[in-house]
């Protein structure tokens, strides 16, 4: 998956000769945090609803500034915005990108294409949303962990036993990550699996592999079994 599917765009971005309160009014206009700052169509900087917050000596949130709006008026981006600004390419993959956001401790970046063009923006906020919409969150249905020996067709066999009991697989994540050595965990969102094959699938997923948990969010129940429990 590549930041230039999920980006924001067009971004908006604001120029580094205009004034603090119209930062201020963007960010309040568009719901967002962060301005990429140009000046003659090229990025020069960043400013963010932290650094407005700051110029304006206060603690109060961008939609009660009218107070301050005398002395944002009075303050130019470019004397408060934070240069030499971090990017991130349109074709990295969102894996790269949030090892940016990770390491850099940041959380949005523009988006540029191979000219250096910002054609958009990607924060922290984006990327939550998008692990929502790949898990299926908020569509109800079933989220089943699993701990399987990773082998060679051990993900088919899985994925038929559902089907067998009627699920429709909606997503997978793979990671062996806290995994036994030789083995791996399976997150699994599945739909339309009815009580009595989801108690014929507990039993058989109990057989043959270790069930983590299995969290119904239809009805709100969750069920804890191989999964570690010292919280």
């Amino acid at each position: 998956m590549l930041v230039m599917n999920w980006m924001r765009q067009p971004a908006i971005t604001i120029d580094a000769d205009d004034v603090v309160a119209d930062a201020a009014a963007l960010l309040r206009k568009h719901e967002i945090r962060m301005l990429p700052v140009m000046r003659k169509g090229k990025l020069v900087g960043i400013i963010t609803d932290r650094d407005i917050k700051i110029a304006s000596a206060s603690d109060v949130a961008l939609e009660n500034m009218n107070e301050d709006k005398d002395l944002l008026s009075d303050i130019k981006i470019n004397s408060i915005m934070s240069l030499d600004p971090v990017t991130v390419p349109y074709d990295y993959t969102l894996e790269e990108t949030v090892e940016k956001f990770l390491v850099l401790s940041i959380s949005g970046m523009p988006v540029v294409n191979a000219q250096e063009n910002v054609i958009g923006v990607i924060t922290r906020s984006d990327l939550f949303h998008l692990i929502l919409i790949l898990t299926g969150f908020g569509k109800k249905g079933l989220q089943i962990a699993l701990e399987v020996q990773d082998r060679p067709g051990c993900l088919k066999e899985i994925t038929d036993i559902i089907r067998d009991y009627g699920g429709r697989i909606a997503s997978i994540l793979s990671t062996q990550e806290r995994a036994d050595k030789g083995h791996r965990r399976l997150y699994i969102r599945v739909f339309d699996i009815d009580q009595p094959s989801l108690q014929l699938l507990r039993k058989i997923f109990k057989e043959k592999t270790t069930l983590l948990y299995i969290v119904d969010y239809t009805c709100g129940q969750r069920e804890l079994f191989g999964e570690r429990k010292g919280v």
